[in-house]
């Protein structure tokens, strides 16, 4: 990997954030278009979906969050970019990428995807990954944690949490925001650690024993989980096993990892992208939905922290909005049209 080429990509993602935030939505489509191959192609959540172009960005996107949010502010958490390698076979794909997660805080002042405000402040739970070619920005992932604002909002559109509901904080250590340069023993160490798990440790469940995926080779016993409005976070190995893990394998028992769109590391951190990234058929009830028999994908973000030879945290997106979708429930529709609780779960 070319370090200045790596360093002169994430510049070009941090101006592109930053200017976002500082330009207002009136210069929107012109900052977009300014960092942007044209006719770039955006992979959002739903029900936003797929957009196209420094146009759609603005008006899809962009302006509606900050008529939104007028006060839209960006905290990053966590800031890293590398070449992809996110095929099982360990060959990338030469692409580039920049990303990272944290939080939109915000004042929510007017509807948004059809969630009504309630006039205070909220925290959106954000990851952005962003492939780099020939110095513009050629593709995005981006997802928004829509339940967990929605509960911030006071509608309840799925059972309460077994995890820990609101926690998405910054790494403990507080030193993922990687503006200059790292190891790059320490980064290809990372990415190396993160293929095996993926590829052969969660790819490897019998369907029978949770150990038989040996995620306990990779998840330190004391891993902070920070999982999806709906899930919710669970701290250790065995509350992620209680609490996320065995009711996921119950309701997706033959979900497997795909190749997935881009995976990279830089010193101690790691993340991906995988628009239906993993494939599953729901043969069991999850979060209160019986099972539909349906096959579906998945779309989400991942950030992972290696501590020595295991993960120690890792920052989980899901688009469950999507997800239910293809179980048939709209979970916007749940939104009781008075305020408060949401219809009949």
């Amino acid at each position: 990997m070319s370090i200045e080429l790596n360093q002169a990509n994430k510049r070009l993602v941090w101006d592109f954030w930053t200017s976002l935030e500082a330009s207002g939505p009136d210069a929107a489509e012109y900052v977009a278009a300014s960092c942007m191959a044209p006719d770039m192609p955006w992979h959002g959540p739903d029900p936003i979906n797929e957009l196209t172009g420094a146009s759609e960005f603005a008006d899809r996107y962009w302006r509606p969050l900050l008529n939104a949010f007028p006060d839209l502010r960006r905290s990053c958490h966590m800031f890293l970019g590398g070449p992809s390698s996110g095929n099982p076979d360990g060959q990338g794909d030469g692409r580039m990428w920049v990303g990272g997660t944290g939080w939109f805080i915000g004042t929510f002042t007017r509807d948004w995807l059809s969630i009504s405000p309630h006039g205070r402040e909220v925290r959106i739970r954000w990851g952005e990954l962003c492939c780099v070619e020939n110095g513009r920005i050629s593709e995005i992932y981006l997802l928004l944690d829509v339940v967990d604002l929605m509960k911030q909002a006071g509608f309840r559109v799925l059972p309460p949490t077994r995890g820990r509901d609101g926690v998405y904080p910054p790494p403990r250590d507080d030193d993922a925001i990687y503006l200059d340069p790292q190891d790059q023993r320490e980064s290809d160490l990372t990415l190396e650690m993160i293929r095996r798990f993926i590829y052969e440790g969660l790819n490897v469940y019998d369907q029978e024993d949770l150990s038989s995926m040996g995620v306990a080779d990779y998840f330190h016993p004391s891993v902070r989980w920070y999982g999806p409005g709906g899930i919710g976070a669970c701290f250790g190995l065995k509350e992620f096993e209680d609490m996320h893990q065995s009711h996921w394998l119950h309701a997706f028992p033959d979900r497997s990892v795909q190749p997935l769109d881009c995976l990279f590391a830089e010193g101690d951190y790691t993340a991906a992208a995988g628009w239906h990234g993993v494939s599953a058929t729901h043969l069991g009830r999850y979060l209160g939905c019986p099972a539909t028999g349906q096959v579906l994908g998945v779309n989400g973000l991942d950030f992972w922290r290696r501590s020595g030879d295991q993960f120690i945290e890792n920052w989980v997106f899901v688009d469950m909005l999507h997800l239910f979708r293809q179980f048939g429930v709209d979970l916007l529709a749940r939104i009781s049209p008075y305020g408060g609780i949401s219809a009949t779960i």
